[in-house]
């Protein structure tokens, strides 16, 4: 199988290199898009595993081979697998319903309101800074309104949201944290003034600490803890977390769990992490907004997940934007509010 091209590195001079117009990066995201073994199911609308069967909502379809192992064109309207030459540059056309497809086509990318080419710059600019950096810094450096560039910017954090089947493993020590916030005029959901609270999950490894979560939850409620262990933590792992009662119902479903006092001597490592969360966003000069916080919170944990190989960072971020549809309802329900500067 012939594999794809895949762009590894941090170097400025090496991305303009490899990407030096919207051709270099349409021939990009064509080859994640039809040459990475993934198809798109019709009902639920997203980009699957499968060739056969969709592992989301089980959708059948019976379809010829494709041409090569590393060819999985398939057309969104009539399943077709063959195709010619479409209107833009590595586009292709249906030569069964003439359906004319475009590597942006039900990606993030689609309608940009920018060239590709800057697009794929910014992504890279956010990957690879190890400060967050602002819409008013994209907005000066590519000359786009701050607008633009922060709604960009949501659609790079979504595709930063998913920890693409990578569940925390072994010992995993959770804990839920109170993030303060000086500018918050009203109370936030948690009753509390000014405080955000977070639940924070590492992964504890000989040596030091793998991988990561976090994220924003409305209370301290074993609910929210129940769900968040759902998503992130494997179930065979050994759970620590703090000795509150509340968190009693979890022992019934986690035989591996376990209280112990909350202090910075049962949690050391989740401690430094914490501030080290807490030290990158007050690095910020501008307010987050509650209801972007969590964005954020991606964005520092796929960065943080990845410290050691952070070459293909930009790759797994295209990736996400290219399979992922899962941005469409959410940014649309936030494209007006502008309330992180």
């Amino acid at each position: 199988m012939k594999s794809r091209r895949q762009f590894t590195g941090v170097s400025l001079n090496k991305f303009n290199r490899e990407f030096q117009n919207d051709d270099d990066c349409y021939r990009y995201l064509s080859e994640i898009k039809w040459s990475s073994g993934f198809y798109y199911c019709k009902r639920c609308r997203s980009y699957r595993k499968s060739s056969r069967r969709c592992n989301k909502c089980w959708r059948e379809r019976k379809l010829p081979d494709f041409k090569s192992s590393s060819d999985t064109y398939c057309c969104k309207r009539c399943d077709c697998t063959k195709y010619g030459k479409g209107k833009k540059p590595f586009s292709r056309r249906c030569t069964k319903c003439n359906y004319d497809e475009s590597p942006t086509a039900g990606t993030m990318f689609d309608k940009c309101k920018f060239s590709l080419l800057t697009a794929f710059q910014i992504v890279f600019k956010i990957c690879t800074n190890k400060k967050e950096i602002s819409a008013v810094e994209l907005s000066k450096e590519l000359g786009l309104r701050q607008n633009t560039c922060r709604d960009f910017k949501r659609k790079v954090h979504e595709a930063m949201r998913d920890n693409f089947g990578y569940s925390l493993k072994g010992e995993v020590h959770v804990c839920n944290f109170y993030i303060d916030d000086k500018e918050a005029d009203e109370k936030s959901d948690n009753g509390k003034k000014g405080k955000r609270l977070i639940i924070v999950a590492l992964e504890i490894v000989k040596g030091g600490y793998g991988r990561a979560y976090a994220s924003v939850a409305r209370d301290a409620a074993s609910d929210s803890f129940k769900s968040f262990i759902e998503k992130f933590i494997d179930a065979d792992a050994v759970i620590v977390i703090d000795d509150w009662k509340g968190y009693a119902p979890l022992k019934h479903k986690y035989e591996k769990l376990r209280q112990v006092p909350s202090n910075k001597d049962n949690f050391p490592e989740l401690y430094i992490h914490f501030e080290n969360i807490k030290s990158w966003l007050r690095g910020k000069d501008y307010h987050i907004s509650e209801k972007h916080l969590q964005g954020y919170l991606n964005e520092y944990h796929f960065k943080f997940n990845r410290r050691k190989k952070k070459g293909t960072i930009f790759d797994a971020v295209i990736r996400g934007m290219v399979l992922s549809n899962q941005h469409q309802r959410s940014f649309r329900q936030g494209r007006k509010v502008y309330a992180d500067r």
